[in-house]
């Protein structure tokens, strides 16, 4: 029964991400490279205050002077969702993105705890791995209790339902490859320049993430509760600093894009079908990496890990661990993965070796 409704919440959301697009076009040719840079919080919604600094005002300085930097390119063009102190329903702002037919989405945020937690995380939508990424969402989604008729823009998602937060994350694939790519590039970029500890790239239930249709990643740039760090993100150096690393991340990013520019295959490699499973079934395997080179399938390559298998979409070798049978299943194949040092995986689904999207699977293995 659980399943069902989660299932129904999932045909809902994706109803409401499709309804947000419906006015654009993403065919169309466009001469700039589009970035949405949206700033959390804002107006009557402060944010976090550790040591009486507040977020929704560091997040703006930061988001503008990425802005200005970005600017400085002339292939791209920057929108903002904010550039004042107010407040911005969460589904808007993937409105202002889905609308401008953006390239990239770009949220920033400043974190907060009552232990000496300090450093950068930066997240993209996925299943929350563990409680502590659990609540930093569930932190960030309750701002939509601010808003009006939030019951009936949201379908009555609850930040405070992890059953309601995973149901968000099953409706949007396409992208997290690329997230996950732009992710990492800013977490290397704040390690690299700027020596900040490294707290990673995870995975969790942003409602402002999935109301996107392309790459978008969220920035904890920091935690105001940590004395030091928190005087560090409200200074002007400091702002300066997290916007060079931010805005530096963005334009690798795109360069990347713009190196493998003429690559256009669609499938290359086809997983062969397990043959201990009946034809048509359905399969779970865990995605492990995406890369831009073609390494063989073997332990070595892959930290001990054996049943790798490989697929090349559009300019990317991708590599799976595992085959599952059910979803439920895949919850084990996580955890190893995990254990390895794959803590970006997600799961995906394949039937007669193609990939097909996660949600008719799991609508398909629920029928």
């Amino acid at each position: 029964m659980k399943t069902h409704r989660v299932l129904l919440f999932v045909s809902f959301i994706i109803l409401l991400t499709f309804s947000s697009f419906i006015k654009t076009d993403r065919s169309l040719s466009k001469d700039k490279f589009v970035v949405v840079l949206d700033a959390g919080h804002g107006g009557g919604d402060p944010g976090n205050l550790g040591n009486g600094y507040k977020e929704k005002d560091i997040a703006l300085k930061i988001v503008l002077e990425v802005g200005r930097q970005l600017e400085k390119n002339p292939n791209i063009k920057v929108i903002y969702t904010r550039k004042k102190d107010v407040f911005i329903d969460l589904f808007v702002r993937g409105q202002i993105a889905n609308k401008a037919n953006a390239d990239l989405f770009v949220s920033v945020h400043c974190n907060a705890h009552h232990s000496d937690a300090h450093g950068t995380e930066t997240f993209v939508l996925g299943t929350h791995r563990n409680e502590t990424n659990f609540e930093v969402a569930k932190k960030e989604n309750s701002v939509i209790f601010l808003e009006n008729d939030y019951e009936k823009n949201y379908g009555g998602f609850n930040p405070n339902s992890p059953e309601s937060v995973m149901s968000i994350l099953l409706s949007q694939e396409e992208y997290l490859d690329q997230s996950i790519m732009l992710a990492s590039l800013i977490q290397k970029k704040f390690t690299s320049s700027l020596k900040r500890k490294n707290r990673g790239v995870k995975q969790a239930g942003f409602i402002v993430l999935h109301q996107t249709v392309m790459p978008s990643v969220l920035v904890e740039t920091g935690f105001l509760s940590y004395k030091r760090e928190g005087a560090y993100l409200n200074s002007k150096k400091g702002q300066e600093q997290i916007s060079s690393s931010i805005a530096n991340a963005i334009l690798e990013y795109k360069n990347s894009l713009d190196n493998n520019v003429d690559d256009y295959s669609i499938v290359d490699d086809i997983i062969e079908p397990d043959v201990s499973i009946a034809d048509n079934a359905i399969i779970f395997k865990i995605q492990i990496a995406a890369s831009s080179k073609a390494l063989e399938t073997k332990p070595y390559n892959f930290k001990g890990l054996q049943n790798i298998s490989r697929l090349k979409e559009n300019n990317m070798y991708k590599y799976f661990y595992g085959n599952a049978k059910s979803y439920e299943e895949t919850k084990e194949l996580e955890k190893q993965v995990r254990e390895k040092g794959y803590t970006s995986s997600f799961v995906v689904a394949f039937k007669d070796g193609k990939k097909i999207a996660l949600v008719e699977a799991l609508k398909t293995t629920t029928n």
